[in-house]
């Protein structure tokens, strides 16, 4: 019977690779856990397991670290919106080019990488920013467009994943916090930033891009290309052209699973106000989020709890994003409230599958797959190529599914009984599993980042999936060989 324990996280990958569908697989793995713990005590097992399905998911929703991530997922998306909407993120990167800061190709390069960087709080919100405000520039300086949406995709991301102050960082607590590994779930995570190899070993990659300005492979025949014509104005052509945008809406449509819509991006495009309106609410978030780490741990930012300290810090910057705008007299109470009902409308499919993951691991925890699977790997495997296939396993997985966060949701559940059972580095592990993780988000036709990248950037999806690939490869062997000393070296 222990085998079938493995069924339910196979069902999840099966489908979701099949039907590209996050929230169907994560129904389906639920419901096949549900069921195999149900024929163990009954004879109507299709019955229990409906009856379970429904508990499983209160029981996790009755947890107060996860109804605290749950309510922050939706709160986020009303923040995201105040902003977006207020035309603070377009002052900013305005006030940024007005300094005089964008002079040269070195100069527009870093200029879109820090605004990527700067806007960590959402990696959507990040390339549509710095792609759409760096198009003329990147024009003018007789750059493509491949390499614009190669700068963003590859910066947004990885920046979220290293960053941890935002929607990634709590997602993966709370899906750590079902465990009890010794040490604290934010300890962990935090030790996690300087393992994680392939989002560093992608943002040196934009750096070196940045700085010498070369480009390699696909898109520096693309950049050839270009400037061989030397028309930027075939290039908008191209780029504006009713089959390219079509083509790309049609990809878009076909991989963004509710979380960004047309409404999104049309509106990310807000006339420039004042830059307050996006720095002042970021800053206010960013300090609370130290603030109430340091209180909640009684002095010890490490001990501190991260569901409360990221729900705290997220009300306190949308109670000054609210109280700002409506002194500057930018909205009036009725329209804000719009405003934010409707960013916490968009982010509805992200919070289900946010409760999905959490229900599985629950479920996976009940049925013992991740200690059963452990067993496995001792037997068989090398200790030293655990964390290295764990990462392997990650990269192929969303490639294959495009999601980053359905990654971490169907293998962390595997890995910390891993950590469990063969005494290895909980920070190494899980840095594995979140770099796997993000080289698909990175570089998958089927990632949303990867196709709003190319929109925000005005590149062909296909083109920009190309020209991508080989940095994305490249930076996966780097990190493949690395976890393999460092696994080596601490194990």
């Amino acid at each position: 019977m222990e085998w079938l324990s493995v069924l339910p996280p196979l069902v999840a990958i099966i489908i979701v690779i099949w039907k590209k569908e996050v929230i169907l697989a994560l129904l389906s793995a639920v419901f096949t856990a549900e069921l195999l713990l149900a024929s163990q005590n009954h004879s109507n097992a299709i019955f229990y397991a409906f009856i379970g399905f429904i508990e499983r998911i209160i029981s996790v929703v009755s947890s107060g670290g996860n109804a605290r991530i749950l309510i922050f997922s939706l709160l986020i998306g009303a923040l995201l919106a105040y902003i977006r909407d207020s035309g603070g993120v377009t002052a900013t990167v305005e006030k940024l080019v007005s300094k005089g800061i964008a002079k040269s190709k070195r100069q527009v390069g870093g200029l879109t990488m820090f605004t990527g960087m700067v806007i960590f709080i959402e990696s959507n919100l990040s390339v549509l920013t710095a792609g759409i405000l760096s198009r003329d520039l990147f024009d003018k300086f007789k750059m493509s467009r491949a390499r614009l949406a190669y700068i963003i995709d590859s910066t947004s991301a990885p920046v979220c994943i290293l960053v941890l102050l935002n929607g990634w960082g709590a997602y993966v607590l709370a899906l750590l916090n079902n465990y009890d590994l010794g040490e604290s779930s934010v300890s962990i995570l935090w030790g996690s930033v300087a393992f994680n190899f392939y989002a560093i070993i992608a943002l040196l990659m934009v750096v070196y891009t940045v700085v010498t300005d070369r480009v390699h492979g696909p898109l520096k025949a693309t950049e050839l290309a270009l400037n061989a014509d030397n028309s930027p104005s075939q290039q908008e052509q191209a780029i504006a052209s009713p089959a390219t945008v079509n083509q790309t809406n049609a990809n878009r449509e076909a991989v963004i699973q509710g979380t960004l819509t047309k409404d999104i991006l049309a509106e990310s495009m807000v006339p420039a106000t004042k830059a307050r309106f996006m720095l002042v609410p970021l800053m206010s978030m960013i300090l609370g989020m130290f603030f109430f780490m340091y209180w909640s741990g009684n002095g010890d930012i490490t001990q501190g709890s991260g569901s409360k300290s990221v729900l705290y810090a997220t009300c306190l910057a949308l109670a000054v994003s609210y109280f700002l705008l409506r002194f500057y007299k930018r909205f009036e109470h009725k329209e804000l409230v719009d405003i934010g009902f409707k960013g916490i409308a968009e982010l509805l499919p992200l919070v289900t599958i946010v409760l999905m993951s959490l229900t599985l691991g629950a479920s996976l925890k009940e049925l013992g797959t991740g200690f059963f699977i452990a067993g496995i790997v001792g037997e068989h495997l090398p200790l030293v190529l655990v964390v290295p296939m764990l990462f392997l396993a990650g990269a192929v997985i969303s490639f294959s599914t495009g999601t980053s966060w359905g990654t971490f949701a169907i293998l962390i559940p595997i890995g910390v009984p891993l950590i469990q059972a063969l005494g290895l580095p909980p920070s190494l592990v899980i840095a594995a599993i979140l770099g796997g993780g993000i080289f698909g988000d990175h570089c998958s036709p089927i990632s949303d980042t990867t196709a709003v990248s190319a929109i925000a950037s005005g590149c062909d999806l296909l083109e920009h999936v190309k020209t991508q690939m080989p940095y994305a490869l490249f930076g996966g062997a780097v990190t493949l060989v690395a976890y393999i000393i460092a696994s080596i070296v601490m194990i």
